[in-house]
């Protein structure tokens, strides 16, 4: 478990998220005294890339534009 005091914390904080997002525990001192920890989220599962990309493939099979063309949704889109 790492401790940092809070100004450490404060100019560090996208480092320290980063840390607890690989799932470190970090515990932020004011005066040496603890006051706050960052631990990771519960409950948030990460899905690996090839997992997201398969499902988005499985879901486009079968769906199509009912003979419209995208250039034409997205103009409409547009507007």
């Amino acid at each position: 478990m790492t401790t940092v005091g809070v100004y450490e914390a404060k100019t560090q904080l996208p480092r320290l998220i980063d840390e607890v997002a690989k799932g470190a525990r970090v515990t932020i001192t004011k005066h040496g005294v603890p006051v706050a920890m960052l631990v990771p989220a519960a409950g948030v599962r990460r899905v690996a890339l090839d997992d997201v990309i398969n499902a988005l493939q499985a879901f486009r099979k079968g769906r199509r534009l009912g003979g419209r063309s995208l250039r034409a949704l997205i103009a409409q889109g547009r507007r």
